[in-house]
Order: structure tokens, then sequence, then C-alpha cells
């Protein structure tokens, strides 16, 4: 038997096979298995990847946290200021007619609801229309100044005039208006006093072009950072 397997062991070395140790094979396994478990260079572009893209989302949700900060403050300032056209129309009337009932829920109505009805409208008509991308600059000043016209003067100016009417004609504090001629002797009665409201008006509108023009830079300037970011 020996005799034999030391004949296959030259008939191997006559060949120029060399017989593996044991030693050898287990270091063989350890470093292949070493090879295996190593990342490849995909795994490792991914790994750099991600972070990258973390940080990317993280700006854009900064740029776009500080568009909104901006933004609901010139709105708020938008409607505050229509809430001050409201009390002044309301002292204005008041005053012309001889009211001096009902004081607190005059003031309340005239000062709550301007403001509601200048945010709601600058919201749909300017910042909603940006994101969507559908008005351009002149457009965004253009119906800027609108709502600061409408929502901030006229609305507050009219709903001052009807309520203060209702109370001077509830409590008699001034003479009744002939039939058919209403509105005409209203206006008769307050016509000195409610050029005042030019002063609001001119306010309102210059207003309302800035914060068109601010609002309308901010949203480009986001745009571009957020695109350059890309």
């Amino acid at each position: 038997m020996a005799a034999l397997g030391r004949e296959a062991g030259a008939d191997l070395k006559d060949a120029g096979v060399l017989p593996v140790r044991t030693g050898e094979a287990s270091k063989d396994i350890r470093m292949a298995a070493y090879t295996h478990g190593q990342p490849s260079v995909s795994l490792g572009d991914e790994k750099f990847r991600r972070p990258m893209v973390i940080e990317i989302i993280e700006k854009k949700m900064e740029y776009l946290r500080k568009e909104k900060t901006l933004n609901v403050y010139g709105t708020v300032f938008f409607g505050t200021a229509a809430s001050f056209s409201g009390m002044l129309a309301n002292f204005i009337f008041r005053h012309c007619f001889k009211v001096k009932h009902d004081a607190l829920k005059t003031y309340a109505s005239v000062t709550t609801l301007p403001f509601l009805s200048t945010v709601v409208a600058y919201k749909f008509l300017v910042t909603d229309a940006l994101y969507l991308g559908n008005i351009s600059q002149e457009n965004c000043v253009l119906r800027s100044s609108l709502v600061g016209i409408v929502c901030g003067v006229l609305y507050p100016t009219g709903l001052a005039f009807s309520k203060t009417g209702r109370l001077a004609v509830k409590y008699h504090t001034v003479p009744l208006p002939p039939k058919g001629r209403v509105l005409l002797y209203w206006l008769l009665l307050c016509q000195t006093e409610v050029k005042a409201m030019m002063i609001p008006l001119v306010f309102q509108t210059v207003f309302g072009i800035l914060n068109g023009l601010r609002h309308y830079a901010i949203f480009e300037s986001t745009l571009e950072k957020t695109v350059r970011n890309d």
C-alpha cells in the first residue's frame, strides 16, 4: 500500500500537479471570502450619492420654507392694511351719520371680514397662480394691486357704509332719505369726509404693486436656486 501511494505521488509530480496542503487550502478559502465580502464600486458610489441627495432635498426645503415665511408676512400685512381701511371707513361714516350704537359689533365686522377676504383673494389670485406658473411678472403685479384696491379699500368702505347706514335708520340719528334717492342722499351727507379714503386707496395700490414685485422676485429666486442645485 505504501508503495502504491509513493507511485501515485510520483505520477502526480510527473504530470505537473502538486498536492495542496490543508493550511494552504483554508488560506485560499479565506482570501476568496474576503474578496467576495468587499463592497463593489457601484455600492460605494451609492453610499456617496445618498448624502448628496439628502443635502439637496434639505436645501430645497429650506428655500421653500423661507419663501413661504416671507409670503405669509406680506399677505398678513396686506390683510392688516385692509382692516385699518375698514376701521377708518367705519369711523368716518359713524361720524357723518352720528351713530353711537353697536360700536364694537361694527368695528369687529369691518376689520375681520376685509382681512379674511384680502388674504383668501391674494392666495387664490396670486400665490397659487405663481406656483402653477400661469402668470407673468406684470400679471402678478396687476393682480396684487387689484386685490389691494378691491378687497383693501372698496369692500371695507362699502361694508362700513351699509352697516352704519342701517344703524342710522334704525336709531333715527339722521333724517330719513326721500324715496328713490337713498344712495344719493347718504353720499351727500358724507361727501366731504369720505375723501379721506383716498389715503388708504393710494397706500393699498402702491403696496399692492410693491408686494407683487417682491413676491414674484422671491419666487423666481427660489426657483433658480432649486434648479441650480439639481
